[in-house]
């Protein structure tokens, strides 16, 4: 038993990539307050049917709500004929509001950043892993469209380290506990997102 034990931990840390989206940690983004420079959340506005598809997050309308200051904001997908156009994922910028997010630290020369603590935790079950296996597109997953700084072995301890911090930043929200890098970048991907043929509540 004590050896099957010893075995099993002596193992190489192993990911397996399933084809998760960036959009699919949507769902709640810890952001830069725009008025108390704060730890603010956007979400999907509360009113709304819970998503089918983790694809309609990028359309559904969403809050910016600010607990410390009570700033509130609203964003809707822009409308061209009979399709929304849904928000970009990725940057250093929260996808709707493009407010900086509030998950920033420096790290080997660039910039490590997350939407939320279960993103944080994803990102950290990659980073661990010796062996790492794909079993989806590239195209669409998160992971192959990492930067190679984080895919780097001799990278590991400091995105870790890195991980570690903004795992640390997340139970904060004092506009004093922001990071020195939560600031805007205008590093988006691309200026439109997904379009969305309309037929459902929103």
């Amino acid at each position: 038993m004590v050896l099957a034990m010893k075995s099993e931990s002596s193992r190489p840390a192993r990911h397996m990539d399933t084809g998760r989206w960036l959009a699919q940690f949507a769902d709640r983004i810890l952001v830069v307050c725009p008025c108390c420079g704060g730890r603010a959340l956007v979400v999907p506005r509360p009113d709304l049917e819970a998503p089918r598809f983790f694809s309609e997050l990028m359309f559904m309308p969403r809050r910016l709500v600010c607990a410390a200051c009570g700033a509130s904001h609203e964003w809707e997908a822009e409308v061209q004929g009979a399709a929304l156009v849904g928000a970009a994922m990725g940057g250093t910028e929260d996808p709707f509001f493009r407010q900086p997010l509030w998950l920033q630290t420096r790290c080997v020369g660039q910039i490590l950043w997350a939407y939320n603590e279960k993103h944080v935790d994803e990102l950290g079950a990659y980073a661990r892993a010796v062996l790492r296996e794909h079993l989806a597109s590239p195209t669409t997953a998160m992971f192959p469209r990492l930067p190679v700084w984080m895919k780097r072995a001799d990278n590991r301890p400091e995105v870790l380290a890195g991980l570690k911090r903004l795992r640390a930043l997340a139970a904060r929200s004092a506009p004093c506990d922001r990071s020195d890098a939560a600031h805007r970048r205008d590093d988006r991907p691309r200026l439109r997102g997904s379009t969305f043929f309309r037929g459902g509540p929103y």
